[in-house]
Order: structure tokens, then C-alpha cells, then sequence
């Protein structure tokens, strides 16, 4: 017999509320929403069917839950490809050199630390200071008066008594006289690319020789 004010059979009806209880826990998908719509049809009252607009509208939901769904995995593909091809042409950095605010450099035998320091303002006198492993100054560079900028400059691996440092990593960090105030100002250093991982987050990894590892969003030059 037909409920005329639910417009549904009894047992239909605990079909409805079972789907309807089954989507409330795990969230409606395509067969669900397609077995709901069609039970109520079905069992809709013939002398109050279901309203154009009602349909129109389930249907829209419908049709709006199923776009994003597609639209999800089309960015989730997209990600994934976006990933792969970062990787691979990260490839091309192992054995290049980057600029990066490392604050530590390696010096091989008989080579050199290059960098640059950043002022945010002319200086009269900008110095930068080399730093062995047991935190002593080997080298103090006098670079002089400068303009605001990017200042280039290359420690040639001898200490200041004149004789060459061991081979190894060295800390640099540089200071500047701005408006007659000594302040520290950012330091880049040259480093060499050794290998290249992807992390866990998906981002690039650079192991760089004497420094270690450092997230590719912090180079910012590749040379």
C-alpha cells in the first residue's frame, strides 16, 4: 500500500533510509546516489510526484559531485607528472655549482671559496670573515667600500699568516658598515652539486659537497 504523505512503500522506504544512513557514514558516490534516486522514483506517489525542480536539482548535485571528483584526480595526475618532471631535470645539477646562503663552504686542495655578499645599502667597509671547524678566524677578507648590491668575492685558501688551510669545510659570514653602524648582512656561497633526492614532501633535495643537504627553494643562482 502507498504512504500518500511519504509517497513510498514500507519495505522501499527502509531501502531509502538504508542508503541514506550508508551515505551519511562513507559520503555519497556515483551508485548510491544513482540506486536513491532511482528507489524514490520508483516509489514516489502518483498523485504527488516528485517535482521537476527537486529532480533537476539531485541531478545537479549529482553532476557537481561527480565534476570535482574528476577535477581532483585530474590535479592529483597533474601533481604527479608536475613531480616526475621536476626530477628529471633536477638530473642536470649534479656537478654544477649554486649560490646559496649556506653559511659553510669546501675548500679542496689547492682550490678556493667563491660567494657573494648581499647589502641592503652602500657601505664604507665591508669585510668577510673565514671560520675554521673550531670557530677561529684563518682569513679576513677587507672588501673595502661598496654600493648596495650583490658583492662578489674569492677566498684563495690562504690563512692570514700566509700559509694555505687544510683542505675541509670552512664558515663564512660577512659584516658592513651601514649608516656608521657594523651590522651582519647575508652571505652566498658557491657549492657543488654532488647528488640530487626527492623528498618526502615531493620537493628537490641538494646534496651539496661540504655542506650537505639543502632544499632547492633556497639556491638562488645556478651557475
Amino acid at each position: 500500500m502507498i504512504d500518500t504523505q511519504n509517497g513510498t512503500q514500507g519495505i522501499d522506504l527502509r531501502t531509502v533510509n538504508e542508503l541514506n544512513a550508508k551515505t551519511a557514514k562513507k559520503g555519497i558516490g556515483q551508485e548510491e546516489f544513482l540506486k536513491l534516486m532511482t528507489t524514490q522514483l520508483q516509489n514516489q506517489d502518483p498523485f504527488k510526484p516528485m517535482e521537476s525542480g527537486a529532480f533537476l536539482t539531485q541531478i545537479a548535485q549529482f553532476s557537481t559531485v561527480e565534476g570535482i571528483g574528476n577535477l581532483n584526480k585530474g590535479f592529483s595526475e597533474l601533481s604527479q607528472s608536475l613531480v616526475s618532471n621536476q626530477a628529471l631535470q633536477a638530473t642536470s645539477l649534479v656537478g654544477r655549482q649554486v649560490l646559496a646562503p649556506t653559511g659553510v663552504a669546501a675548500l679542496g686542495q689547492g682550490g678556493t671559496i667563491s660567494g657573494s655578499v648581499e647589502l641592503p645599502a652602500a657601505s664604507g667597509d665591508v669585510v668577510v670573515n673565514v671560520y675554521d671547524q673550531a670557530g677561529q678566524v684563518v682569513r679576513r677578507l677587507e672588501l673595502g667600500a661598496q654600493p648596495s648590491g650583490s658583492v662578489a668575492f674569492k677566498w684563495d685558501g690562504l690563512k692570514n699568516d700566509g700559509t694555505f688551510a687544510e683542505p675541509g669545510s670552512y664558515f663564512v659570514s660577512s659584516e658592513a658598515s651601514i649608516d656608521g653602524k657594523n651590522e651582519a648582512v647575508e652571505t652566498l656561497l658557491v657549492s657543488d652539486v654532488r647528488s640530487v633526492t626527492l623528498s618526502n614532501s615531493g620537493g628537490l633535495l641538494l646534496d651539496l659537497d661540504g655542506v650537505g643537504a639543502l632544499d632547492f627553494k633556497e639556491v638562488r643562482q645556478i651557475l
